[in-house]
């Protein structure tokens, strides 16, 4: 089992930045890949980024391309999420995932962090 803790959110104006992070704890050297998604109220859960825990490779969303970027640091076994240019549409929970195939879903999840943008 592999433990993912988020922190970092919180309000911020349109046009702003923020910085998540993600530590993880437990069977680590299990994951493969390490996610970001959202939520934002009354919309389904959204893909926003993965980065894989070895090569580092990364792959973003349509909606956050070009904005957001996702950095891991394997000695602290900790994933970031960097927002910029940020959007009232970025409004939503962040989950941090991670994934143990590559393929598979992801199959631990963290509580999340509340990411609020007002315009």
């Amino acid at each position: 089992q592999v433990q993912l803790v988020e922190s970092g959110g919180g309000l911020v104006q349109a046009g702003g930045s923020l910085r998540l992070s993600c530590a993880a704890s437990g069977r680590t050297r299990s994951v493969y890949a390490m996610g970001w998604f959202r939520r934002a109220p009354g919309k389904e859960r959204e893909f926003v980024g993965s980065i894989s825990w070895s090569g580092g490779l990364t792959y973003y969303s349509d909606s956050v391309q070009g904005r957001f970027t996702i950095a891991r640091d394997n000695a602290k076994n900790a994933v970031y999420l960097q927002m910029n240019s940020l959007k009232p549409e970025d409004t939503a929970v962040y989950y941090c995932a991670a994934q143990f195939f590559s393929g598979s879903d992801f199959g631990s999840w963290g509580q999340g962090t509340q990411v609020t943008v007002a315009s």
